[in-house]
């Protein structure tokens, strides 16, 4: 079988482990600090994933930092071209036209997603680490939104997914005070899925990924998609979601394979089919 060629970038690096798509944040000498194009690539890349046949993916940072934040230096190098434009008005075109989108196809995405935090998850940074649905930090790490340090207020979803996963109490203290969130501490929080040690993050990272991805990928993709729209429905939608998602999950190959395992007592091989 012919291995799919990957796209090439500038700022980011997508490999292909298997099953597992590994997208690396690459511009280590900036902390991996985000610029508009950093997030334009991203989403490039996760279109790009059904083609490759990843059936998980996998996202971190090079270097010392996960993700430092949205690049600064970038937007209003990126704004040089219009004077006219104030800096709100640029700040917003950011966020509709790059950022947002990149998070709104991250959270749609088919696939189980798993973020490994190798350091700092900071700002943009910390809403696309909070984003997986399985998040590993190194001990090292931690996450901080910094937004009120600047002047400006989270985005990136930071305040949906945060009062969702910590409540809001906890979701008003790392907005409001804008202190480090240690990883043990996120852990301890349920903000995070587990803090582990720096040089085992990879690795249990990895075998976490490969285990989902070894699983009923269209069943972990509805899954996914219906915890998402669990948080806003009412009971009564959550069960028609439920409902929907099961017919097309009971009409797969996977589940076909999963009931015949069952009674011959055997483990399941899926096939993402």
């Amino acid at each position: 079988m012919n291995t799919p060629a990957l796209p090439a970038f500038d700022t980011i690096r997508l490999e292909l482990q298997g099953t597992v798509a590994v997208i690396t944040l690459n511009r280590p000498q900036r902390l991996n600090a985000a610029p508009p194009q950093m997030f334009d690539e991203l989403r490039a890349a996760l279109q790009q994933l059904p083609t490759l046949g990843a059936r998980a993916l996998l996202i971190t940072g090079e270097g010392r930092a996960f993700c430092s934040g949205a690049d600064l230096q970038s937007r209003a190098e990126a704004g040089a071209d219009t004077p006219a434009e104030t800096r709100g008005a640029r700040t917003f075109r950011a966020l509709t036209q790059h950022y947002s989108p990149t998070m709104l196809a991250l959270s749609q995405l088919g696939i189980p997603v798993v973020t490994a935090v190798n350091g700092v998850a900071a700002g943009i940074g910390c809403s696309l680490a909070l984003a997986g649905d399985f998040v590993l930090a190194a001990r090292s790490a931690y996450f901080l939104e910094a937004f009120v340090n600047i002047g400006l207020v989270p985005d990136g979803g930071a305040t949906w997914m945060l009062a969702r996963q910590v409540g809001k109490a906890r979701a008003t203290e790392m907005i409001m005070l804008g202190e480090r969130i240690a990883a043990e501490k996120a852990e301890q929080w349920g903000l995070i899925h587990k803090a582990v040690d720096d040089a085992e993050l990879m690795a249990q990272a990895m075998a976490l990924a490969e285990r989902l991805a070894s699983g009923p990928t269209r069943a972990l993709g509805m899954m996914r998609q219906g915890l998402a729209r669990a948080l806003s429905q009412s009971y009564e939608e959550a069960l028609a979601t439920e409902a929907a998602h099961q017919s097309l999950a009971a009409d797969s190959a996977d589940a076909a394979e999963g009931g015949k395992a069952f009674l011959e007592r055997r483990k399941p091989v899926f096939r993402g089919l």
